[in-house]
């Protein structure tokens, strides 16, 4: 089946991209094999009609565009948004903490964890460090310890007879990672990073280690699974999966008309940061795209956005935790998620916009409402809605077990979100009128 070759770059892209640095090289090494020049923010950008362009901001966010052969201010642009980052443990700028003959590392938590998939498993270290050479460069530099050298053990249920019936997890004392005994030498974390970067660069003149963004992964890889394969399982699908398919959407798509993916990191904590939704990031690139206030004005108002960030599938063992009637099932296609209150972006524009893209490509779309009594969450559309005064829709792959260290989808679905997004990329008009 089409799905399961499509599958098997999305497995392998998210096994490339343990940290949204890892998540937002990857994207980019797949944009310049396709051809997109890569720019740089600081540079002077000379653009022509036809191009492919990307380009990145802090490592963790990236952009990448085509230029249609129409003006933007009458054609608009098709645009696609996800995000890099995902709810883990980060660790602490001081982490070494020796207990009782144990060395650990100080975690502080990123978003919005479920905590208790975090225990027993083989953790592994990934991010970015930033070193000081020793002619006095800083530079950035990409580290993936790729081995368990990690843990975090439950406590026997012998010494918490109620664990299984209220347990209550304090991310302050439960959480560190035991990473080993303690030893006559001791152990340091900077001298660890600085001989794993000298073991993949032996040239690397590195005086110090200055700073690092490190978290803790699961080592276990992203799998199809299911007795007939009818799933995916794999940390980070929340939002990855969107990430890949609106990566291979937009370098599959046919460029004649304006079209732009942005995947913005700081999701997770609410996108307050430079390269955050709430940030400039996407303003920017659009602001020198069109070089005039009027002709951004004009263009966003022929254009629109596909937020596209995972929505919750109807859980079988939970059912009374959803509507009904707008509970996604997996493997049935993509949610249109709606909100009353804003949640979501999505309106009857937009989404009818969509509903025409999904009929093109022969896909039909689910419908996502979270229960009345019940919060659903948000994600980067509205805030791109706000920012922008662009129509936005908000769709997302049906998941169990959101913000888990592994979570679990349809194997079906991300192809049919890719079939989706490529035909919106190739839509001639997105007005409405």
């Amino acid at each position: 089946m089409k799905h399961n070759a499509f599958n098997f770059g999305l497995l392998a892209f998210l096994d490339a991209s343990p940290t949204p640095f890892h998540a937002t090289a990857t994207l980019l090494a797949n944009f310049k094999q396709a051809g997109f020049t890569v720019l740089e923010e600081s540079a002077e950008w000379k653009l022509r009609v036809g191009g492919r362009y990307c380009v990145t901001r802090n490592g963790s966010s990236l952009l990448a565009f085509t230029l249609g052969k129409q003006p933007l201010a009458s054609s608009g642009i098709r645009m696609v948004g996800a995000h890099t980052d995902s709810p883990c443990l980060k660790l602490k700028p001081n982490p070494e903490l020796h207990t009782h003959g144990y060395q650990q590392l100080g975690v502080e938590v990123y978003g919005g964890v479920l905590l208790n998939p975090w225990f027993d498993r083989d953790l592994a270290l990934a991010g970015r460090v930033t070193c000081e050479l020793k002619n006095g460069k800083l530079v950035n530099r990409l580290v993936d310890f790729r081995r368990a050298l990690a843990t975090i053990p439950s406590l026997a249920i012998h010494l918490d007879r109620e664990a299984n019936d209220k347990r209550t997890i304090n991310k302050q004392t439960y959480l560190p990672p035991v990473i080993g005994r303690l030893t006559d030498d001791e152990f340091s974390l900077n001298r660890e990073i600085t001989a794993h970067v000298r073991s993949v660069e032996p040239k690397l003149a590195i005086a110090a280690v200055r700073a690092f963004e490190l978290c803790f992964y699961d080592l276990q890889g992203a799998a199809q699974i299911g007795w007939c394969g009818e799933f995916i399982a794999s940390a980070r699908l929340d939002n990855l999966l969107s990430c890949y398919t609106g990566m291979r959407a937009l370098i599959d798509s046919p460029h004649d008309t304006a079209q732009l993916l942005i995947c913005n990191d700081h999701e997770e904590v609410g996108s307050g940061s430079t390269s955050g939704a709430r940030g400039n990031f996407l303003e920017s690139v659009l602001q020198r795209l069109t070089d005039h206030h009027e002709t951004l004005a004009r263009a966003m108002a022929q254009s629109m956005l596909v937020s596209t960030d995972n929505a919750h599938g109807i859980h079988p063992n939970f059912a009374d935790k959803h509507d009904a009637k707008h509970g996604p099932l997996l493997n049935l296609g993509p949610a249109l998620k709606t909100n009353a209150n804003q949640s979501y972006a999505t309106n009857s524009e937009s989404a009818a916009v969509i509903q025409h893209a999904a009929a093109r490509a022969n896909v039909t779309l689910q419908a996502f409402v979270a229960r009345a009594d019940m919060g659903c969450g948000s994600t980067i559309g509205p805030l791109a809605a706000t920012r922008l005064g662009v129509r936005t829709v908000d769709v997302g792959v049906p998941t169990f077990a959101m913000h888990s260290i592994r979570e679990l989808a349809g194997s079906a679905d991300a192809y049919a979100l890719y079939r989706v997004v490529r035909e919106f990329f190739a839509l001639e008009s997105v007005a409405v009128a």
